[in-house]
């Protein structure tokens, strides 16, 4: 499924702005070869727990080719799940660092970095069959999700009407449990909106979750 997503070409706006991206670089990040594709899915697909986000950032996943790895969003996800037993290093910057997740799989509603951040609903529903194959081959204890469109995107996908409320390291008692997060951005963390304590004590109750 990981070569479908990577050959993926459904989304003329996404397919543009992704390639664009990859051919005019940051200068920061100038002497890299962007990946320029849409970004798989990564980890154990039998683990326990399931963290599903938003979509690649533009300078992160979309030019080191691996999900939340290479931004600031990365930084604090694999910290925390470093932190809760999740991954073996706290290591984001490129794909061949040697991180390798532990019982837990990432995923995201939007495979391509969108302009803005923000993918267009018809881009979420076009991405949607590779989350629905997914859910169909796992069997997660744990759902995580970052962010309200990520949380909104699963539920969807999981056929649950009304869609509950969304709220910060909330328990929402579906099978497999989710647990809802802000999403690690910077526009959450540099304002103080999310920080660390509270993104701890998401991974936190998953871990506790699975203990019980």
């Amino acid at each position: 499924m990981n070569a479908s997503i990577i050959n993926c070409r459904l989304c003329p706006r996404l397919v543009k702005w992704r390639e664009d991206i990859a051919r005019e670089k940051k200068r920061e990040f100038r002497d890299w070869t962007y990946w320029g594709k849409p970004v798989p899915s990564f980890g154990d697909p039998k683990a326990r727990v399931l963290i599903v986000g938003l979509a690649p950032g533009a300078h992160g996943a979309n030019r080191t080719g691996r999900m939340f790895t290479g931004d600031s969003s990365g930084k604090w996800l694999f910290r925390a799940l470093h932190k809760a037993g999740f991954a073996n290093q706290p290591t984001w910057e490129h794909r061949d660092d040697g991180l390798k997740l532990l019982d837990c799989y990432i995923t995201a509603a939007c495979h391509c970095a969108p302009p803005g951040n923000k993918p267009l609903p018809a881009e979420i529903t076009n991405c949607n069959r590779y989350l629905q194959e997914e859910l169909s081959q796992m069997k997660p204890r744990v759902v995580i999700t970052l962010g309200k469109i990520a949380f909104d995107t699963y539920l969807k996908t999981r056929g649950i009407k009304p869609l509950p409320a969304f709220a910060h390291n909330q328990v929402y008692d579906f099978d497999p449990v989710v647990l809802a997060s802000y999403h690690p951005s910077r526009q959450n963390t540099n304002t103080g909106k999310l920080t660390e304590p509270m993104f701890d004590a998401v991974f936190a109750q998953a871990r506790e979750r699975l203990q019980d």
